[in-house]
């Protein structure tokens, strides 16, 4: 058979879209299904979760690209065609690889430069243990607006906060919960965001006019996170003030403090929000650092390795450690460099292969237009839109195949049911942009988790603004709460 009648793509601006006519969508669900399966029992049945090892999830992943890809084989889809979209993909996450490395460094070289030591030491001085978890939400929303980058804003303030929480004693997936909330609450609303762009690109409206709109939703959800972590903040048992401290003299003996230090998180947020590469903010970040031990920190570089070049090297390429005299403090002030970050980087590539493969025989296409085939009201097809882009952040592991895809194949029912386009942007940022982070093998998950440190299952109940905005969107939809119509003519 002629393969061009067989598969068709849609070309958009930022990603090419393949239909598979002869695929059903028993066929595309297949590898879907597998995927889930074993990691379910991975979950459920493995007693340690490492059923292949520590790279368990990413054989996972590898296994259900390969049950895509005889899928494909049993369509007679051409191995060219998959292997072409398993090269789109990984060609697309070059530059988050390398900005994922180089986080690594960030880490390593700030901790012996001694800027998260001060903003650990000044932070248990300034951030009231009762009212640290919304705090926390609202300085990582102000960043994330600033900057547009959920993922700088965990890259820099994300990371001072997880080490001050824990020096006061508040569990980390709290603290990750929180940062997140508001680094996405930021993200959605910044019109320097790439998702922010994005959304209403896909669905046909302006950029501001989808913000002004994502207001309704958006507003209620960031509010009830800030109520639900005020409460939280109340019932968690931190150190007492003896104890802070205690943390407070061992950070000050161990490392030169002083408010020059802050110069180098300052300087990077001021390049983001100048909009200068992130790639080049972060390395300019690592750069700075390195200054700032050779002159504040010689005995602390002196203290990891005899020779103060190699202990820069070590902390910028594998695990770093600053001993003190609090086994806690010890434990906190420790960085993997960039080999802490090879586990997150494999857990993406393999997301990409899978993602690719079903990309490439057709399945992400078909799965979602028999999600729209099922919208027979409104609230039907928005039901429909956000199970697609969560279907997709999971299945595709991008957040950006997330709003694009149902994004190209939704307009039209929405123009068709007499609804304005930004109904269609911010239900694909409101399911698409912000759920990514919940799945660990996302692009978005695997990076929070490796920069934060913090797992995805110890955050994922704390995420409350993440997966409360796709809630609320569908609150909006059944009461019909701000549903704009299409002006007849």
């Amino acid at each position: 058979m002629d393969e061009k009648n067989k598969l068709s793509e849609i070309e958009t601006d930022h990603q090419k879209i393949i239909e598979n006519k002869e695929l059903s969508l028993f066929e595309s669900l297949t590898p879907v299904v597998i995927l889930m399966s074993l990691l379910a029992y991975n979950i459920f049945v493995v007693e340690d979760q490492e059923w292949f090892g520590a790279y368990t999830n990413q054989f996972i992943l590898l296994l259900g690209g390969l049950a895509a890809a005889v899928v494909g084989v049993f369509k007679k889809v051409p191995f060219a065609i998959m292997f072409q979209e398993i090269l789109e993909n990984l060609k697309s996450i070059l530059v988050p690889i390398a900005i994922l490395f180089l986080v690594g460094a960030l880490a390593g070289t700030w901790l012996v430069s001694g800027i998260i030591p001060a903003m650990v030491y000044y932070g248990l001085q300034v951030l009231s243990p009762a009212l640290f978890l919304p705090v926390s939400i609202i300085i990582a929303a102000i960043i994330s607006i600033a900057t547009g980058s959920s993922w700088t804003t965990s890259a820099t303030v994300g990371i001072a906060l997880v080490s001050i929480g824990s020096a006061l004693g508040i569990p980390t997936g709290m603290i990750a919960g929180a940062v997140i909330s508001g680094a996405y609450f930021g993200d959605k609303m910044s019109p320097l965001s790439d998702t922010t762009n994005l959304a209403p690109a896909m669905a046909g409206t302006d950029l501001f006019t989808h913000i002004r709109y994502m207001f309704y939703t958006t507003i209620p959800s960031i509010l009830i996170t800030l109520i639900v972590f005020s409460v939280l903040s109340g019932t968690i048992e931190t150190t007492g003030d003896a104890d802070v401290s205690n943390l407070l003299n061992v950070v000050q003996s161990t490392f030169n403090i002083t408010p020059w230090l802050f110069i180098v998180p300052l300087l990077v947020i001021v390049l983001i929000v100048f909009k200068v590469k992130p790639l080049i903010s972060l390395g300019i970040g690592v750069l700075s650092a390195i200054v700032l031990a050779l002159i504040f920190q010689n005995h602390v570089l002196l203290s990891i390795s005899d020779s103060k070049f190699t202990s820069i090297l070590d902390s910028i390429l594998i695990e770093t450690q600053v001993e003190t005299d609090n086994e806690k403090l010890t434990q906190l002030f420790s960085a993997k460099g960039m080999q802490g970050m090879l586990w997150t980087v494999y857990l993406i590539i393999c997301a990409m292969v899978f993602g690719g493969v079903m990309d490439g025989i057709g399945a992400l296409a078909k799965i979602t237009k028999s999600l729209l085939s099922v919208a027979t009201s409104i609230f039907g097809l928005f039901a429909s839109t956000v199970a697609s882009c969560l279907g997709l952040n999971i299945v595709a592991s991008d957040q950006y195949l997330a709003i694009v895809v149902p994004g190209k194949m939704f307009k039209k029912a929405y123009e068709d049911r007499g609804l304005a386009p930004e109904n269609l942007s911010r239900t694909l940022e409101d399911s698409g942009t912000v759920t990514s982070v919940l799945i660990p093998w996302n692009t978005c998950g695997a990076y929070q988790s490796g920069v934060l440190g913090v797992s995805v299952a110890d955050y994922f109940v704390y995420a409350i603004f993440n997966y409360l905005s796709p809630i609320m969107t569908l609150i909006f939809a059944a009461f019909n709460i701000q549903i704009r119509r299409l002006l007849k003519k």
